[in-house]
């Protein structure tokens, strides 16, 4: 089955770029192609993507603001951060307006593709450096540690999850097949009470369980 994506972005090159990129792959394609948000639920509904990638900086309403309407409209519909910058408001500023993954536009194409893959397996892609800012972040918050019954297979994998790993290094790291891995975050989120890989992170690094 092939996905559908649309792209924010007010850079008209990169916007041609990534819709090439993904319209050359057998697993997405774009359906459309928007210069700003201003318009943003009009052109969602018109284009009922399966995920949406969006730039931070537009003119107008910026990607933080258009992800919050998101949110409030669509609020299963998956939401992937592009930025060129990594500075610490704006990654979390895109985390609590419901983003599900914060990419470089610096990414490889492999990887990003690999990443849009993991958010539709549920997951939170993240650049490696912008993970790495997530842990400093929720370690430096203190929280009553509980006890969430999750085995050491489980305590592993969402380890590595928190470190920004995609569910096929994972897998590749404990030696063990990319549905198995899904199968045990799926236990981990039941066991966290949570509904996504940037819920489980949250919860992960702010209680250490990890």
């Amino acid at each position: 089955m092939t996905s559908r994506i649309i792209i924010f972005d007010d850079n008209q090159e990169r916007l041609n770029s990534v819709a090439m990129l993904l319209n050359l792959s057998s697993a997405f394609i774009c359906t459309g192609m928007f210069g700003n948000a201003n318009n943003l639920l009009a052109d969602i509904t018109a284009s009922r993507p399966d995920l949406v990638l969006m730039d931070i900086d537009m003119p107008g309403v910026n990607g933080i603001e258009a992800t919050k309407m998101i949110r409030t409209h669509f609020d299963a519909l998956p939401v992937i951060m592009q930025t060129n910058f990594e500075d610490d408001e704006r990654i979390f500023d895109s985390l609590r307006a419901g983003a599900n993954g914060y990419l470089l536009k610096k990414t490889s194409p492999e990887r990003f593709l690999e990443s849009l893959k993991e958010a539709f397996d549920g997951g939170a892609p993240m650049t490696g450096s912008i993970a790495t800012r997530v842990l400093r972040y929720f370690a430096s918050e203190t929280a009553a540690k509980k006890d969430y019954k999750l085995t050491e297979r489980e305590k592993q994998i969402l380890a590595f999850l928190t470190q920004g790993y995609s569910y096929k290094l994972i897998a590749a790291e404990c030696n063990i097949s990319y549905n198995t891995v899904n199968n045990h975050i799926r236990n981990i989120y039941d066991k966290l009470y949570v509904n996504s890989a940037t819920e489980a992170i949250s919860l992960a690094i702010r209680e250490r369980l990890v």
